[in-house]
């Protein structure tokens, strides 16, 4: 059952110009000053979720982008300053990308800002996708080498549940030496000790799910690592495979589940007054979502498609019959569009199919949206969405007593 709402924001710009006619996102540069606006745009948003009884914001890791579509390079640091700001809104790390940091600094800036926050950081980890972000730190992204990137994202995640769950520990692989072993105070280092823990243990860690490999699958259950998906939930949507594998990867490990456990699932929503408003402002924002994560291979789209993508003035003319199609998106579950008992609707369905679902994020995608579309449609969605499945549980919980 659906309880818990939250929304994932990597931190993008107002832009101008956007969609298929818009500018091209190669093209997209912004001064430094602009570039922090992100950082202010989700403190105002953080408290607005507080407000209105969020679960919780995610926030993205990421580096290096002029182009204005994800500013947040330090989602720890971040998080200490918004559990500071609102009172009851959890900020979940989605994700720290760990092959950018050394696995014992992650894991002790998340025990200091676990106790820090009393608790209100939920962590994460990913691989990293960004060929920029992730080689320019000294490892190979997904889009370089994702066997070797694979390799030391599995290897870094177990250092840092050696450091979370055991008083001392070492670890000796390919990569890293841990502890050297060097002379220190009259003795030769064996063990170290990570300090302070964290101060809730185990540590409740989420990652992205996308290929959902039986590697990738079978090495989240050795964790106990949970799932985040992007791209809806619907069984036309190809992540419903995805909860069809994991839903099997428990079961097969003795844990009796309901489809949907374990997991997280992200819509790009968008409300309005009729449904044919709904979708005329929101089509830009697909659109240029469109532009900005085809070319890094989430859409599936061809060479030739992200070749009309960058130029506005071939996307126009091919929009209907080349390029993948907003109605399309919809229709598989991607999106959820329309008035409020629209979206409603398409949730009590989608909590249907996976009774085992509990939290869905929700909100209109970063690239694009400006911060008064995004306080708009949290607000509305909090108003007009949230009761119903709040009243469920009230409902759930006066039958069971």
């Amino acid at each position: 059952m659906i309880t818990k709402f939250g929304t994932l924001f990597a931190g993008g710009v107002d832009m101008e110009n956007i969609g298929l006619d818009g500018t091209p996102c190669n093209d997209r540069s912004f001064s430094d000053e602009y570039l922090a606006t992100p950082l202010y745009k989700t403190e105002t948003m953080a408290k607005l979720m507080d407000q209105w009884g969020y679960d919780a914001i995610w926030l993205a890791e990421h580096h290096f982008q002029p182009e204005g579509y994800e500013c947040i390079p330090n989602i720890l640091l971040f998080s200490m300053h918004l559990a500071h700001i609102t009172k009851n809104l959890r900020i979940g790390c989605g994700f720290n990308i760990s092959p950018m940091w050394h696995p014992l600094r992650l894991a002790e800036d998340y025990a200091m800002v676990d106790h820090l926050t009393r608790g209100r950081v939920i962590f994460g980890v990913g691989r990293g996708y960004h060929s920029r972000e992730v080689d320019t730190f000294g490892v190979p992204s997904t889009q370089s080498d994702t066997e070797a990137n694979r390799a030391v994202f599995e290897d870094q995640v177990d250092i840092i549940f050696k450091a979370f769950n055991q008083r001392t520990f070492s670890h000796h692989s390919k990569w890293y030496d841990l502890p050297p072993r060097v002379p220190y105070r009259g003795y030769e280092l064996e063990e170290l000790t990570l300090v302070p823990k964290p101060r809730t243990l185990p540590v409740e860690c989420w990652q992205p799910v996308v290929t959902a490999s039986q590697r990738g699958l079978d090495f989240m259950l050795k964790y106990g690592i949970k799932g985040l998906m992007g791209g809806g939930a619907s069984p036309k949507a190809p992540s419903h495979d995805i909860v069809l594998r994991w839903h099997e990867t428990l079961a097969n490990a003795g844990r009796e589940t309901e489809l949907g456990t374990d997991l997280q699932v992200t819509f790009h929503t968008y409300i309005a007054d009729t449904e044919e408003k709904a979708m005329a402002e929101a089509r830009p924002l697909y659109e240029e979502h469109m532009k900005f994560f085809g070319p890094l291979g989430f859409l599936g789209l061809t060479e030739e498609q992200m070749d009309i993508l960058a130029d506005p003035r071939r996307a126009r003319a091919a929009a209907a019959t080349q390029l993948p199609t907003f109605e399309a998106a919809i229709d598989r579950g991607w999106w959820i569009v329309g008035t409020p008992e629209t979206v409603t609707e398409k949730l009590l369905e989608t909590q249907e199919h996976y009774p085992g679902l509990e939290t869905v994020h929700v909100g209109v995608p970063a690239g694009g949206a400006t911060e008064r579309q995004f306080l708009e449609q949290l607000e509305w969605f909090a108003k007009d969405v949230m009761p119903v499945f709040k009243n469920q549980v009230k409902d759930s919980a006066a039958v069971s007593s």
